[in-house]
């Protein structure tokens, strides 16, 4: 007589359907940023490029501000660094992000995107982990600029550095993620695409107060600059590299960052949708 034995297999907990979504928009995430990422890895040149830039820039641009901001309590080198540091690394974040809608304008000539929106990927996470290919080198640029300054005067505070990363890396998703909807808008229409992005993207800058203090300019920029999401992202960075978490700009700065990453993305997955 022969027995047979049935072995039944290990149950597995069925997981929660939001734990289950949530799980593969990481996973997505993951795919999607990888894929983005060893383009840039590919092209060591442009990479070392990107790096080198902000240098340039922050090496020319800060010693004529050491003068020039003594009316506003900023006179010496080192504190011309700590309030001029901030700003060139949201700054270097805006233009990498910003830049996402002019690398899908390409795909599309080529016909990549197409094959990606083939997939079951989440939108979201296309999006997103698009958003953060641009915004990864940046990282590294922003610590790079702040460890080379050290020796000018700059205080390093490394948490609240990785936290100024943090915050602008969610900014930099919905940046992202608005760059692409008005790239997929403006499809076969790259003029209408820059056109676009330059005609919003100096006067955000400007307002910002990221590059000079917006307390000597006309009351009328002041107010508008009350209404610019870029300029809580300057403060609550400036707040963070100045070494406070307490300081009221950081919950206004990220509040500001929350939103923009919202709008952005609920934009971006409504502007791929009608590309299907």
């Amino acid at each position: 007589m022969t027995d047979t034995t049935t072995l039944a297999a290990p149950s597995t907990p069925a997981l929660d359907p939001q734990q289950a979504t949530t799980r593969s928009f990481f996973t997505d995430l993951g795919a999607v940023f990888s894929r983005e990422i060893l383009t840039v890895l590919r092209d060591p040149f442009m990479l070392i490029f990107s790096l080198l830039q902000p240098l340039v820039f922050l090496g020319l641009f800060a010693p004529l501000l050491t003068g020039a901001m003594g009316g506003f309590g900023v006179g010496s080198t080192a504190d011309t660094l700590q309030w001029f540091v901030p700003g060139v690394i949201v700054m270097i974040s805006l233009f990498g992000t910003a830049m996402s809608g002019s690398n899908l304008l390409y795909e599309q000539m080529t016909g990549s995107y197409e094959r990606v929106l083939a997939t079951p990927l989440s939108r979201s996470a296309i999006l997103a982990g698009r958003s953060l290919k641009e915004f990864a080198p940046l990282v590294v640029q922003g610590l790079l600029i702040a460890v080379l300054a050290m020796p000018f005067g700059f205080s390093l505070y490394p948490l609240h550095l990785l936290a100024g990363l943090a915050l602008l890396g969610v900014f930099g998703i919905g940046i992202g993620a608005l760059s692409i909807s008005l790239a997929l808008l403006s499809k076969n229409r790259e003029w209408l695409f820059w056109s676009v992005q330059q005609s919003l993207m100096f006067p955000l800058l400007i307002l910002s107060g990221m590059m000079l203090p917006l307390e000597s300019g006309p009351g009328w920029m002041q107010t508008a600059a009350q209404f610019n999401p870029l300029t809580y992202i300057v403060e609550a960075e400036r707040a963070l590299l100045g070494g406070s978490f307490t300081d009221p700009a950081v919950l206004w700065g990220l509040i500001a960052a929350m939103a923009t990453c919202i709008i952005g993305v609920a934009l971006g997955i409504r502007a791929t949708r009608r590309t299907i």
